[in-house]
């Protein structure tokens, strides 16, 4: 094996500063375990990023996204990712939709003019599908914690508890997501978010499980329109707006959440295999 052999090529992209890594197995085999993941992850030590993103083979749909959290966990969705791989394999097939296998299920993304259209499949809403660790209502689940009461739950292919507040931006989310998203309520443990309702924008701010404090989180957006609209405070279709921008969002009849939002390339670079 040459010296070129011993490298494997990625490529870093973001969707509103959430950032991703991102390598493509489908031909070439890369092997990864957690101790990898959060070690390509680190921003001192390795390439850096919030999730590590593993391009596959798959059967069903135009590849298979394997999806590492920068603390080598692995999560079932990520929307920004969505976007960011579907951008990548539009302009690599020229169609005009395509589809990615999630271990959440089928996402279909389609161009949306210089943006991406993700749709993240159904909200689910029942206390154990989220999971809870028991029976509760889930727009507005029996749970007080770190000062904050009564989130939204949403399973957006991963669990989200969306917390209604006064002012987002005065909340420390820094010292209470930890609390939060390691919760003996949530056995899966929980991406937290802190929502406040602009002028009919939903301002939200995300802790995610696995990664910290993120400038946008995809699925967290989907969960925040569906728990605020099951409480009347927004209609359906809504902007939310994160740290990073802004994503437009739509909780379809049908059940699934559409979600549309940018998706940008930082660079490209190899790392040794």
């Amino acid at each position: 094996m040459n010296a070129a052999q011993h490298m494997m090529p990625f490529l870093k992209m973001h969707g509103l500063g959430n950032d991703f890594v991102i390598i493509d197995a489908r031909i070439r085999a890369f092997d990864v375990t957690p101790e990898r993941a959060s070690r390509l992850a680190c921003r001192r030590r390795g390439i850096g990023c919030d999730q590590f993103i593993i391009m596959r083979p798959s059967d069903s749909a135009d590849v298979f996204m394997e999806i590492w959290n920068a603390d080598g966990s692995c999560v079932g969705a990520c929307g920004n990712a969505t976007r960011c791989i579907g951008q990548l394999l539009l302009d690599e097939t020229g169609n005009n939709k395509v589809l990615i296998e999630t271990e959440a299920g089928l996402l279909s993304a389609v161009r949306a003019g210089a943006n991406v259209s993700v749709n993240m499949g159904m909200a689910q809403l029942e206390w154990d599908q989220i999971p809870l660790a028991e029976k509760s209502p889930t727009d507005t689940a029996n749970l007080s914690v770190a000062g904050l009461t009564g989130p939204g739950c949403v399973n957006m292919g991963n669990p989200h508890a969306i917390f209604f507040v006064e002012d987002a931006e005065a909340v420390d989310l820094e010292a209470i997501g930890p609390q939060i998203e390691n919760h003996s309520f949530f056995p899966e443990r929980v991406n937290a978010s802190v929502v406040s309702i602009q002028g009919g924008i939903i301002r939200q701010r995300v802790w995610e499980r696995g990664a910290g404090i993120t400038e946008a989180c995809g699925s967290g957006a989907c969960a925040a329109v569906v728990a605020a609209t099951r409480r009347g405070l927004t209609g359906r279709k809504a902007t939310v707006r994160l740290d990073g921008g802004d994503l437009e969002m739509e909780w379809l009849e049908d059940g699934t959440v559409q979600m549309t939002g940018p998706a940008t390339f930082v660079f490209k670079g190899e790392t040794p295999l």
